[in-house]
């Protein structure tokens, strides 16, 4: 059983099977039922976003932008030269003003800087094969930096029509034959196949803050490593928030980000239909989705950020400035691992030898 929205007034209904439409008991509207993919409307995202963005306002403020990294944070006007957070590369250039909409929302800072750098040396302890000096380093080149780095999340009440096919395993027994010592035994075992049958159906779903990073400057894989993000806890946004910190202009846009939620989306919606098709295996030959009631926010996320150099690469590492949670990049040391790798094999070798000594 499927559960969606009105298409009218938002209310939720129950699908019930057997039926082409559902009519809703608090406005009357009825909701078609897709029976195949030219049942399924394509949001025309630009437009439709667009649409809502000029709804929002919008906030002017002075930037930088670095050249190595293409980071666009905020500064103070009389500064025109200082370090990139995100890439630790130095940056002179004049601030210019950037229009972007306003952030609604945000997650004010809970771990201090005092409390980042200690959970960025627990972090360095835990490290395998780490270079023996890297702590010493990274705290000496490091500037810890507090950034409110821009997300998007969007809301999407989805309806995909797809094709596939149920597979239910069962079980035959076969005949053959072996030769031992010159003779021919016949034998049976017991072998699994499946049977695959045609489906098609409609599921529903509604998402709730999709979250979508809006920054190209930070690694996404490193930056997805420090959720979840308690959204629950996102207080209006006030510009006394950002005192001490500063905070990165969006790189991603409105409509690109919505294309990165819908393949997030995707994952959900994939994993809905293989439940519905039911049986032993599933296979989707196509989706069809449509959005419906489709909206964001803008909003700023926590992060202490820094950028320190070993040998002749910079390495990054985030912190969440929530929970604390630390994600990174790091350096290895060769010659631990060549001394594991040494150990390893001498510890194989005098194994061996016991072995021949024992058996001998």
């Amino acid at each position: 059983m499927g559960i969606f929205k009105c298409g009218q007034c938002g209310a939720k209904l129950k699908f019930q099977p057997g039926t082409n439409h559902q009519k809703c008991p608090y406005c009357g509207h009825e909701n078609p039922i897709p029976q195949s993919e030219e049942d399924i409307r394509e949001l025309d995202f630009r437009s439709h976003l667009g649409g809502l963005a000029e709804q929002e306002g919008t906030v002017e403020r002075l930037t930088v932008g670095c050249r190595n990294c293409g980071a666009e944070v905020t500064t103070e006007p009389n500064i025109t030269s200082q370090e990139c957070p995100f890439c630790g590369m130095p940056v002179v250039a004049t601030a210019h003003s950037t229009r972007q909409i306003k952030p609604r929302a945000l997650l004010p800072f809970k771990i201090d800087r005092k409390q980042a750098w200690s959970r960025f040396r627990e972090w360095i302890d835990g490290l395998w094969f780490a270079p023996g000096d890297l702590k010493k380093k990274a705290e000496q080149q490091g500037r810890l930096v507090g950034i409110y780095v821009p997300y998007w999340t969007y809301d999407s009440d989805t309806t995909t029509f797809y094709r596939g096919q149920r597979g239910e395993h069962y079980w035959v027994t076969e005949h053959y034959t072996v030769h031992r010592n010159g003779k021919a035994e016949h034998r049976t075992r017991r072998v699994r196949k499946t049977r695959w049958w045609p489906v098609s159906g409609t599921v529903w779903h509604s998402f709730d803050d999709v979250l979508v990073l809006a920054s190209r400057s930070l690694p996404r894989s490193i930056a997805e490593k420090l959720e979840p993000w308690d959204l629950p806890g996102l207080v209006p946004y006030q510009d006394a928030y950002m005192g001490g910190f500063r905070a990165e202009s969006y790189q991603v846009d409105l409509t690109e980000g919505f294309e990165l939620a819908g393949q997030i989306m995707d994952g959900e919606i994939r994993r809905l239909v293989r439940r519905d098709i039911g049986g032993d295996e599933q296979r989707i030959t196509s989706l069809a989705t449509q959005h419906d009631h489709v909206t964001f926010k803008h909003i700023l996320l926590p992060i202490w950020i820094s950028a320190y150099r070993y040998g002749d690469k910079v390495y990054r590492f985030l912190i969440n400035g929530r929970t604390g949670e630390v994600q990174g990049q790091r350096p290895w040391s060769f010659w631990k691992i060549a001394l594991l790798v040494i150990g390893v094999i001498g510890l194989a070798a005098v194994g061996g030898l016991l072995a021949v000594a024992l058996t001998g």
